[in-house]
């Protein structure tokens, strides 16, 4: 899909250096004799031994570790009444791509650990390229981007030992009680997709429609598995782990490979402006969720998989999804957590891929461009001899609009540092005790507790034990207490 045009890679083209020229050999270093030194002006020899040592770039942090395909989003619905967005009218199919990962895990990490999954989606549009970054929650662990890189440290490795630690994990986590819905989530079945395929993926935060009368609405997307959801188990995670690192990535490819495409169902809820202003939840807080039976789901269409990659490195690790690339008809919301990722994630491409990382193939919209930037490392498409600034007085059209924006919502206060203002039903643990108390089987709960009880085992000690115990009580108060016998009967044994 973005194999360089330029390059010959047919077998009957000689080998050459990456200026062009033949290579004499592929085998053989050059050398004062056979048994001599090796010459510094070998220029093949050290082209590609520096090239080597330059292969590796910085791993995502988080999301490291995944895989993703090329695909198409069909449009099935009329949704026009709420979004004029070119790529939501129906009938429209528009291409993409998909990158699925875990969070917390290096590059090299089985992708089968209990964690959340990353769900990113790429639609190279007639409007320019619009992204969907979310995971297979519909909530997150904290609701203030300035908690961000706290709570991914907590994920990470200790500082002295390079370990992974629950210790630290479950402490940031107890003394975070926003982290309780996505916790429990989490720490159930749904916390363990079987695979990629068999789970579901959100946009998790807020966003905006904004349909041709300019009528604002507020949008939550859902993809919806047509596999199915599936799960493993804590056992068969962890024999996958240790046979298979590279299970969930396999399992993509290979299930495209054989032709078994899979699908998901694209549906939105939608929440009229003013509704946001008096709703029972703070409909911007990435912890909560709205109940579908206040918004229910609305179908969309559908997006299938069906092109693997022909080169992972080029079309998977470079790819670079942002919540920051919006298209008309769409927009973002006062989601302090989105507002924060806006800035991060391109800020994030640029330190991993360099200044232009907009101008390699898989990040390039399929539109013309006219962007006033220039220079900086790698820039490989230019505006020649053009004006580089605006305005400018030689035909190089620039914008100059002014006034109100069509995807903006009113604001108004002093500058502060404080959380969001608690709307009727804001809390911490209500919508976990939902999750866990009537979403979840008896089943479901007994496999919770085992899963956090295995966790705690795992080195956690006080006064974070403590907290541990209390945090789940919060959510449940029959389910941590059951967290705390399971625990010591297994100490005391």
């Amino acid at each position: 899909m973005t194999t360089d045009p330029t390059t010959d890679h047919t077998s009957a083209k000689p080998s050459t250096t990456e200026s062009g020229a033949p290579r004499e050999s592929d085998a053989h270093s050059l050398s004062i004799g056979p048994n001599g030194p090796l010459l510094l002006h070998d220029v093949a020899l050290v082209e590609k031994l520096a090239r080597f040592d330059r292969e590796r770039i910085p791993e995502r942090s988080p999301h490291a570790k995944g895989s993703g395909a090329f695909g198409e989003l069909e449009i099935t619905e009329d949704v026009s009444r709420y979004t004029k967005a070119k790529l939501f009218q129906k009938g429209t199919k528009t291409p993409m791509l998909a990158r699925f990962s875990t969070v917390a895990g290096e590059l090299g990490s089985p992708d089968t650990w209990r964690d959340v999954r990353g769900f990113a989606l790429k639609f190279y549009t007639q409007d320019g390229n619009f992204d969907i970054v979310g995971n297979n929650t519909p909530v997150f662990f904290v609701r203030d981007p300035m908690k961000f890189a706290d709570f991914i440290h907590s994920q990470k490795r200790t500082p002295d030992s390079g370990l992974r630690d629950n210790n630290m994990q479950w402490d940031f986590w107890s003394l975070s009680p926003e982290s309780a819905h996505q916790v429990s989530y989490l720490m159930g079945d749904r916390g363990l997709p079987r695979t990629w395929r068999h789970m579901n993926g959100y946009s998790s935060h807020t966003y905006m429609w904004i349909n041709e009368d300019g009528e604002k609405f507020w949008v939550k997307y859902h993809f919806l598995t047509e596999q199915g959801m599936e799960f493993l188990t804590n056992e068969e995670a962890g024999e996958l782990a240790g046979k298979d690192a590279d299970f969930h990535r396999r399992d993509l490819f290979d299930s495209i490979k054989r032709g078994d495409h899979p699908s998901w169902r694209l549906e939105v809820q939608i929440m009229p402006y003013e509704d946001a202003k008096t709703y029972r939840f703070n409909p911007f807080d990435l912890t909560k969720v709205w109940p579908k039976k206040d918004y229910p789901r609305i179908p969309v269409g559908r997006f299938t998989l069906n092109h693997n990659p022909t080169n992972h490195f080029a079309e998977v690790e470079q790819a670079a999804f942002s919540p920051a690339n919006t298209v008309p008809g769409t927009g973002v919301s006062p989601d302090k957590m989105l507002l924060g990722r806006i800035f991060s994630y391109p800020d994030a491409h640029r330190n991993r891929l360099g200044t232009n990382f907009n101008q390699l193939p898989v990040n390039r919209p399929v539109v013309p461009t006219n962007s006033y930037d220039k220079e900086g490392a790698m820039q490989y498409f230019h505006s020649g001899d053009a004006p580089v600034y605006a305005p400018n007085s030689y035909g190089r059209s620039y914008q100059d609009e002014q006034g109100p924006v069509d995807n903006g919502w009113e604001s108004d206060g002093q500058l502060v540092r404080t959380a969001y203002s608690l709307h009727s039903e804001d809390d911490d643990f209500g919508q976990a005790h939902t999750l866990v108390r009537e979403v979840y089987s008896e089943q479901e709960r007994e496999r919770l507790v085992q899963t956090v009880t295995g966790a705690l085992l795992g080195g956690v000690v006080e006064p974070v034990l403590s907290h541990v115990f209390q945090y789940w009580k919060n959510i449940d108060q029959e389910v941590g207490e059951n967290i705390e016998k399971a625990y010591y009967a297994q100490v005391n044994e």
